[in-house]
């Protein structure tokens, strides 16, 4: 179900990509822009097919943002990231950042020594 809602969620995301990149530039950044028309001066803007497809992606984008997010939470859920790192990893005896730190003096050289 996790990987369906995935695959939803990722052609959404390159569909929403797809229409904005589609629609006419109506802002004024820059000194350029749609130009005329006062659209982006009047009281509401024309709701074009672009725009009212471009508002339907983002609502199921985010829908399915949300969903993806309660499926991982159930499945996570009674473990955390701290349980994680203290459970030991294999041949070690589970202290935090072993191999990290340079060997003390005492344990001896690192490579043998030829004689």
């Amino acid at each position: 179900m996790q990987n369906v809602i995935l695959i939803v969620h990722l052609l959404l995301a390159l569909s929403l990509i797809g229409i904005v990149l589609l629609q006419r530039s109506e802002g004024g950044g820059l000194g350029m822009g749609g130009g005329g028309g006062g659209g982006a001066m009047s009281g509401r803007a024309a709701a074009t097919a672009l725009g009212k497809a471009t508002w339907i992606l983002a609502a199921a984008f985010i829908c399915t943002s949300l969903a993806l997010t309660v499926i991982e939470a159930r499945n996570s859920a009674g473990s955390s990231v701290l349980d994680q790192l203290s459970q030991p990893a294999e041949g070690g005896d589970g202290t935090l950042g072993e191999g990290l730190l340079p060997p003390a003096a005492d344990d001896g050289p690192l490579l043998p020594v030829a004689d």
